[in-house]
């Protein structure tokens, strides 16, 4: 019998004399990292912990930490509430369970929807299924045997799954203890012992398989972790989310509403549509700086257009359609086609390039009703988005000057913590895979010659070209992608479009595709809930309000008020007979950055008893003193977003 060589990943290795197992591993590795260790990777693939390892493998053990470990944790722990609900509800039937980020969910097809008794009931079943330290067990089955098993059980949704796994691939089978069965590629987590902490969230419907025409289930969502502490901060960052949500504040702040009629697409009252206008002027500025020029766009196109860019074949699913003069026509769900056609319409020298064309134009995507919610998965939008036609040695240097455009729009949003992804090409995808090869590796030069570090993203890039992501961490920790930058060979192609080299010849220019905000709906979705409503001065929509004290403080209220908006500031004045305390209070709520109160002393004294948003008091001012801080903070932008 031959050795086994375990190599590990800080370079070490381990020899057995027999075939091993991860667990086993662990265990000569240490007591603490044996009862951490969850699951582990051999040679790339995450398995069990008692996987057969026979020969020269590499290996590296999964704890909690490691994002492939609180999968198979949460994974687990959603086999765990399955085995639940079917202990406490015997008739209904199993479907899908896996983990997401921060947590898991599993869709069950019962009689009627699960109330929060229910999910209370389904807690104290987990905990005593916990209890009994059920062990994992996976059983590698033949389809035949599968398709009997799940039909004499009833369970439909597993026999349609059975159904979809490819010919060539192994059918596996995970039994919890000495009954509970499910279809499952896994891995899991030796026993139902080793969850320690779970807290089922909440409940709601959800179609099979996100199909509007298949049937409404019932999906239960839920999350754990190794212990109370970490269950108990994660239950806390859920709260103050809560209390975040961009949907909440959106009513309270009177930012936007939707409506029935216009499904998914925000209509923006006027506070929210000065805080939208002023981000695109701060975009605008930019452009200003950066030598972009702005472009205005059609909105509908023939889909003669969508076939010779390759979103028919690729996209149309994802867009609207109309038929008009026998033709069929589609509103556009991006701006790079149309961008095309205005630098086609023109002769270009190597001189002139780069040319970068920037449009606000509204977009139109056909997102299906049960993926859509608030601000951050809409119908209608807008970008702040841009397109750069340049000569190949032109691309580093565009793609440094869009970095440091980002990160100086980060740092002045608050945006403290980005995570760089190199997402390349997907299963469906246009362009050859020697086009694919070379701006893959184009955009990986790239990001080595700027010295950025970056995570690989496999199989995530546009359908046209490969991209880097910017993901950012808001102000509870959670991660959000925002910019993007994408390297195109293929519309370039596509639409033949030309420039006339230094050499005389004729040559295909590079697109480059580009958004710092992505879409600003779904930005302002997220910068919402990362500041709690609590814009910075420059981009609240109201930065000061005036609260007189009495009805003879009205006048002086109103020459302050025209003075403010004379030179432009954003001002109100609170002329109802309430209390000032009152006052103070609505205003905090409204999340107003500054209070001016104005009594008899401050009439007087041409001057301001100034209070700041989080009820901090400033004490008295002189009016135009203020005025002119006002203004200076608005111009520098100084100011960060609040805290809620």
């Amino acid at each position: 019998m031959s050795a086994t060589t375990i190599h590990l990943p800080d370079g070490s290795q381990k020899v057995f004399p027999h075939p091993t197992t991860p667990a086993e591993v662990a265990a000569t590795i240490g007591p603490r990292l044996a009862k951490a260790t969850l699951a582990a990777e051999v040679d790339g693939q995450v398995v069990d912990l008692l996987y057969p390892i026979d020969g020269d493998v590499s290996l590296r053990l999964l704890t909690f930490d490691d994002d492939e470990g609180r999968k198979v944790y949460r994974h687990s722990t959603a086999h765990i509430m399955a085995q639940a609900v079917q202990r406490q509800f015997p008739v209904a039937k199993v479907t899908i369970g896996p983990a997401i980020e921060e947590g898991f969910y599993y869709d069950f097809d019962v009689v009627d929807p699960f109330s929060p008794e229910d999910l209370a009931k389904i807690e104290t079943a987990m905990r005593d299924i916990i209890a009994e330290d059920q062990p994992f067990h996976r059983m590698e089955v033949s389809r035949d045997e599968a398709r009997k098993m799940f039909e004499a059980m009833g369970e439909s949704y597993k026999v349609e799954l059975l159904d979809g796994i490819p010919e060539d691939e192994v059918v596996t089978i995970y039994r919890n203890g000495e009954h509970w069965l499910d279809l499952c590629r896994g891995p899991h987590l030796s026993s139902t012992g080793k969850v320690k902490a779970f807290k089922l969230l909440s409940s709601s419907g959800a179609y099979w398989r996100g199909d509007e025409n298949r049937k409404m289930l019932q999906r239960i969502y839920g999350t754990s972790y190794p212990d109370n502490k970490l269950l108990k901060e994660h239950l806390d960052r859920l709260e103050e989310a809560q209390k975040r949500d961009h949907r909440k504040l959106g009513r309270e702040l009177e930012l936007f509403m939707f409506h029935p009629f216009a499904p998914a697409s925000p209509f923006f009252f006027p506070k929210g549509a000065i805080v939208y206008n002023t981000l695109i002027s701060y975009v605008r500025e930019l452009y200003e700086r950066y030598e972009y020029e702005e472009v205005i766009t059609p909105l509908i196109y023939e889909a003669g257009l969508w076939k010779l860019s390759g979103h028919y074949d690729h996209f149309w699913e994802e867009m609207f359609t109309i038929q008009a003069d026998e033709r069929e026509y589609a509103p556009k769900p991006m701006n790079c086609p149309s961008h095309c056609l205005m630098f086609a319409a023109n002769h270009h020298s190597y001189r002139e390039l780069p040319i970068r064309y920037a449009d606000f134009a509204r977009l139109h995507r056909y997102e299906r009703s049960g993926v859509t919610g608030g601000l951050t998965r809409v119908r209608a939008f807008s970008q702040d988005d841009a397109h750069v036609f340049c000569r190949p040695d032109q691309v580093q240097q565009e793609i440094h000057s869009f970095i440091e455009m980002l990160d100086e729009t980060y740092e002045l949003l608050g945006f403290s913590d980005t995570r760089v992804l190199l997402a390349t090409r997907p299963e469906k995808r246009a362009g050859a895979d020697e086009v694919w090869d070379r701006s893959e590796s184009a955009l990986t030069d790239v990001l080595a010659a700027l010295d950025i570090k970056f995570d690989l993203n496999p199989g995530e890039g546009a359908f046209y070209g490969p991209k880097i992501d910017f993901l950012v961490k808001d102000a509870i920790g959670r991660a959000w992608q925002l910019g993007t930058v994408q390297l195109d060979f293929n519309l370039p192609e596509r639409f033949r479009l030309e420039y006339v080299t230094e050499q005389g010849v004729v040559e295909r220019p590079v697109m480059i595709h580009r958004a710092m905000l992505g879409s600003l709906e779904r930005f302002l979705g997220v910068y919402i809930e990362h500041c709690g409503g609590v814009f910075p001065l420059w981009l609240a929509p109201v930065q000061v309000i005036l609260l007189p004290i009495a009805d003879k403080h009205h006048d002086y209220s109103e020459r302050l008020l025209r003075e403010m908006k004379h030179v432009g500031i954003r001002a109100e004045v609170d002329f109802r007979s309430e209390k000032t305390g009152a006052k103070v209070a609505e205003a905090e709520v409204r999340k107003i950055p500054y209070m001016l109160i104005v009594g008899d002393r401050e009439v007087e004294a041409e001057s301001v008893a100034v209070r700041a948003h989080g009820r901090r008091d400033l004490g008295a001012q002189e009016f135009q003193s203020f005025l002119n801080q006002v203004l200076q903070e608005i111009r520098d932008r100084r100011s960060v977003a609040g805290t809620g």
